[in-house]
């Protein structure tokens, strides 16, 4: 029997698979727990969560990605450390992104991307995803298998974000070799993705930096241009790298837990033939099977804020300084907010009561486009594929399956996603009512 009392959550391997034992074991506890490795305060309760993230005023998000990697960069003193976060907070990851900003800093980068987000926009781009999810399952539906992250989650999500913020199609090839969803047979490959390496979100920056200093010398009808002239609430113009970062965060943010969203879906597909059956005898059934999804296994696993006083959360003293630690994996599953937790309901009631987007002025951006490239994909591949199966070659039989998982305490996703699949050689075109 496993003690959790001595896990570390943050580094022990056994809780990749299914972290879900872990969380338990905290929340039984108390919803806000002290781990003891790192003194992070780890919140599995819903009504914990939100209370964190609807106050920015008492919990900064300067240390949202990295929580308690690397320490903090200044020593904590006095019972308001506001000041010492602005001072230092260009010593600490990712200070340039919006996920780590606090307002009006974070209210001004979001501001420009939702001058994008906008129901139009929104709407445009899901003809594109109507469109684009036929030409991904043309790339390997006649094979009757594939490895679905690497064949259609990774290239579909990128692609579509790369529509939603206006890339030119004429680089989609260019973005797939890039950012390592290459399309089968393409020529512009392995020496781009040399050259990107380990930092794709520095690729992107200068990729979009050239996008958008060329529309603002040179502005054209076109989406770009809208991103590029975007202004502030207050009037004023963002700086080239500001507009770029705010974008490019979306860029790779959006990508990658989309692909996390689908292929959790995908596999809920294959393991319960029920579920699939139900979804096409009533195609109604889809946006709440995709809310489920991402409840069961949100694609951001963990997430941190900084206590900037000392306060309380759940009838627990949180002293100044302290690093807390949001788990969506284990909020999704408070048993004091959704019944039988564990278990994938298709006709959960209060399903849309899920964190895997976050609440507040955090919530995710993408949150809206996230839920309809679910619904398109899906959709599309009850049409095309008569039987979606796991491939039980690579995963194992339905009552002993085989899932590996990322490596990490901040995402939630599968590494791989073998199925199999009979063609419908009569697949309906996409209707009107879609």
């Amino acid at each position: 029997m496993t003690d959790f009392e001595t896990v570390d959550y943050f580094t022990d391997p056994s809780l990749v698979p299914d972290p879900q034992p872990w969380f338990d074991y905290m929340r039984d506890k108390c919803p806000v727990s002290r781990e003891p490795h790192y003194g992070v305060y780890a919140v599995t309760g819903a009504e914990e969560a939100n209370v964190v993230f609807r106050d920015s005023d008492t919990f900064s998000s300067c240390v949202a990605v990295a929580g308690p990697f690397p320490p903090l960069p200044f020593e904590v003193v006095g019972d308001d450390i506001t000041e010492l976060i602005a001072q230092n907070r260009h010593l600490m990851p990712m200070n340039e992104h919006m996920v780590t900003m606090d307002p009006p800093e974070h209210t001004n980068a979001r501001s420009v991307l939702f001058k994008l987000l906008t129901p139009k926009r929104l709407k445009e781009n899901e003809e594109f995803m109507w469109r684009l999810a036929d030409q991904q399952l043309d790339e390997f539906i006649a094979d009757g298998k594939c490895n679905f992250l690497e064949a259609y989650a990774k290239p579909f999500s990128l692609l579509v974000i790369a529509d939603m913020l206006g890339v030119p199609e004429e680089y989609h090839d260019e973005f797939r070799a890039a950012l390592g969803a290459p399309r089968p047979g393409s020529t512009v490959g392995s020496l781009l993705k040399e050259a990107v390496g380990l930092n794709p979100l520095e690729w992107l920056d200068e990729k979009f930096s050239q996008f958008i200093s060329d529309r603002r010398a040179n502005p054209q009808d076109d989406i770009l241009t809208a991103l590029a002239t975007a202004k502030y609430p207050d009037g004023s113009t963002p700086e080239v790298i500001d507009v770029v970062r705010s974008a490019t965060f979306l860029f790779a943010a959006g990508q990658e837990t989309t692909t996390k969203l689908l292929s959790a879906s995908v596999r809920v597909l294959g393991d319960r033939p029920d579920v699939q059956q139900a979804l096409r005898d009533d195609r109604s059934l889809i946006p709440n099977f995709v809310e489920e999804s991402l409840r069961m296994d949100a694609p951001v696993k963990s997430g941190f804020r900084l206590a900037k006083k000392d306060t309380t959360l759940g009838g627990v003293d949180i002293p100044v300084g302290s690093v807390v630690m949001y788990a969506a994996g284990a909020i999704n599953r408070d048993p004091r907010r959704f019944e039988d937790p564990h278990t994938f309901k298709l006709d959960r009631k209060n399903v849309r009561e899920h964190m895997a987007f976050a609440r507040g002025a955090h919530s995710c951006p993408g949150g809206p486009l996230a839920r309809v490239e679910g619904r398109v994909t899906i959709e599309r591949m009850l049409d095309r594929m008569s039987e979606i199966r796991i491939n039980e070659d690579k995963h194992g039989p339905i009552d002993d399956r085989r899932y590996t998982y990322e490596p990490t305490f901040i995402l939630r996703g599968l590494t791989e996603l073998h199925i199999d699949f009979t063609e419908n050689p009569n697949s309906p075109e996409r209707s009107e009512g879609n």
